[in-house]
Parts: C-alpha cells; sequence; structure tokens
C-alpha cells in the first residue's frame, strides 16, 4: 500500500511541476501577432499574383508544341545524360579490367613460385637446375 502512496505522489509532483513550466515559458514567449496578420503572411508565401498564374498557365497548354529552346535544352540534358552514364560505364570497366589483370599476375606469381618449389624439392643433384640446362638460341 505505501507503494501506492509513494507512486500518487510522484506524479501529482510530476504534473504539478509540468504545469508550472508550461505557464513560465507561454509567459516568457512574448507578444503574439493578431490572427489577421499571420493569416496573410502564410498567404503571400504560398499563392503567387493572379496574373503570374495566368501568365505562367497561358506559356504552354498539354497539347501545344514545345519551343525550339525547350527541346534543344531537353536534347543537351540527355546528353549529358549519356555522356556522364558512358564515363561511368567506362570507369567501371577499367577497375573490373585492372582487378583481374591483378588477379591473373598473383595467381602466376603463385603457380610459379610452387613450381619452383617443386623443382628443387625434386632436385637430385646429378644435373644442374633447369635455369643453367636452356638450350641457347
Amino acid at each position: 500500500m505505501a507503494w501506492r502512496q509513494l507512486f500518487l505522489i510522484s506524479c501529482l509532483s510530476a504534473i504539478v511541476v509540468l504545469s508550472t513550466l508550461r505557464e513560465g515559458i507561454a509567459a516568457s514567449v512574448g507578444t503574439r501577432q493578431p490572427a489577421g496578420q499571420e493569416v496573410q503572411a502564410g498567404v503571400e508565401e504560398i499563392f503567387m499574383q493572379e496574373l503570374d498564374a495566368l501568365n505562367f498557365l497561358k506559356k504552354r497548354g498539354k497539347r501545344s508544341p514545345k519551343s525550339r529552346d525547350e527541346v534543344n535544352a531537353e536534347n543537351r540534358q540527355k546528353l549529358q545524360v549519356d555522356e556522364l552514364r558512358r564515363e561511368y560505364q567506362e570507369e567501371q570497366r577499367n577497375e573490373l579490367e585492372n582487378f583481374v589483370e591483378e588477379q591473373n599476375d598473383e595467381q602466376e606469381e603463385r603457380s610459379r613460385e610452387a613450381i619452383e618449389q617443386w623443382r628443387q624439392w625434386h632436385y637430385d643433384g646429378l644435373y644442374p637446375s633447369y635455369l643453367y640446362n636452356r638450350h641457347r638460341i
């Protein structure tokens, strides 16, 4: 029973502290503008003037052909995107070729070392090593 009373007292004290803090924060914010001025400022930020809106809508309808400038701009953008894609693919291809070349070099080095070790292990001493036994061209 004592823990219930302790819990109830702590909850009530927390509510009192929070309510006093909220009143203190509200008092420290300062004066507010009248409601009409806030709404009008928001409307000016969101909406454009009527003439600007009409001119924007009159520029080009859905079915009207694009102007030469619009077509040129779109073509320039497509060419730029194609060039970037081509450069990216070339870079990826070069990286892959370099990786494959490094892997092949490492594999050749490992196999050469293994062959050399095998020849040294199996050398019986009767003949000179293969490096000195090559035919001259």
